[in-house]
């Protein structure tokens, strides 16, 4: 199926809150879905379409109670942070099959107010969890096998955190928004070594949405034509430990599918929103779609080159996971909803990437070096 000009995202919302201690998760729902639609210039009434993961309290099925919607078509599709990237492929391909035409997506979240614990799920969660294994110790041995392949620094990843907080001093609704130097992110305590509290993602409560539109909806509307030029998705096991790198995401295989069915290239890029769960996370994702070979990454990030306007690629200029919002561990949909700003021109006009027609945004869910999914979408500007 090919999926570019099948449909357009016309609305896209972020919730501008980072703690919620006094509303519901479906009420965050709500209101970011309605955020989206005000966006597009739609109602609840025009949507057929729904898609969430499995954060959504009673997944879709309720989820369309509450909202109040009336669906020929709806999809529960849970991948960890891949999900909401994952959702927007889904949305297109179900608009380009007839089975809708205005498709809504939400994530929402209070994992800042109630402090869920994170625990590996599935098969292995009766093995894993007695030794101690959770998101930051499984990265670290991520970054700390790529330390020593490739000679990466604490200083090269601390850079990475540099980045984002330039970023986030220039959005208002960033969890973090004061400006942080290598240092500073050195001087941090060590979570996982090598990983510091400040290589870590924020967490917050809050959400996103987006409205993924039929084109001739979307020409009807009086907003900016951003659409799918491509997408890929896989999962990267253990394989049992044969043949396991530690230094590989699942990023690389799906990034090169996307990028191929949109005919394009790393250096066609102008604006990353790559998943950042940790600085390890990042930088291991820009190797593998391309942008600096394997390996490479501690000198490409180097320096203040992710920064807009300053460095050679703008990555998450909203101040990303690290620094501005991570709702339910699921960062695809504020990344999703970034890349749109960039492609509309709506960014913050200190970090905007000038005539910004394509975007890659990437999502990865599960525990890195074990198991997990990974999702890549390139975005363009009709």
């Amino acid at each position: 199926m090919k999926l570019r000009h099948s449909a357009y995202i016309v609305g896209a919302f972020e919730h501008p809150t980072r703690v919620a201690p006094n509303t519901t998760t479906a009420e965050l729902h709500a209101e970011v879905a309605a955020g989206a639609l005000a966006d597009a210039g739609l109602g609840f009434a025009d949507v057929d379409g729904y898609f969430c993961a499995g954060d959504a309290p009673g997944l879709a099925v309720s989820m369309a109670d509450y909202l109040g919607l009336s669906l020929r078509h709806f999809d529960t599709t849970e991948g960890g942070g891949a999900s909401y990237v994952l959702a927007v492929t889904h949305a297109a391909a179900a608009i380009s099959a007839g089975f809708c035409r205005v498709a809504l997506i939400t994530l929402a979240g209070r994992p800042r107010s109630e402090r869920p614990p994170l625990l590996p799920k599935g098969g292995e969660v009766g093995f894993e969890p007695i030794h101690g294994i959770s998101p930051p110790n499984v990265y670290a041995l991520a970054a700390m096998r790529h330390m020593h392949e490739f000679g990466t620094t604490s200083e090269q990843l601390a850079w990475i955190k540099v980045a984002a907080s330039e970023h986030a001093r220039h959005n208002p609704h960033a969890l973090h928004r004061e400006p942080v130097t290598v240092a500073d992110v050195l001087a941090s305590p060590m979570v996982a070594d090598p990983l510091h509290r400040l290589d870590c993602c924020v967490v917050t409560d809050g959400g996103g949405a987006l409205v993924v539109v039929a084109p001739e909806i979307a020409r009807s509307l009086d907003r900016p034509l951003v659409g799918l030029a491509g997408s890929s998705a896989t999962i990267k096991t253990q394989r049992g430990g044969h043949g396991l790198d530690l230094t590989v995401t699942g990023v690389a295989k799906a990034g090169a599918e996307a990028m191929a069915q949109a005919g394009v290239t790393p250096g066609d890029i102008r604006y990353a929103s790559v998943y950042d769960s940790f600085t390890i996370t990042l930088l291991l994702q820009l190797e593998d779609l391309g942008f600096c070979a394997k390996g490479a990454g501690g000198g490409f990030v180097a320096d203040g080159a992710l920064i807009s306007g300053v460095g050679r690629l703008a990555v998450n200029t909203d101040g990303g996971g690290l620094c501005n919002n991570h709702p339910v561990n699921r960062g695809g949909m504020t990344k999703t909803i970034e890349a749109v700003r960039q492609l509309r021109g709506e960014a913050h006009p200190r970090v905007q990437v000038p005539d910004c027609a394509l975007a890659v945004v990437t999502g990865i869910g599960g525990l890195l070096t074990l198991r997990h999914a990974a999702a890549v979408a390139v975005l363009e500007r009709e």
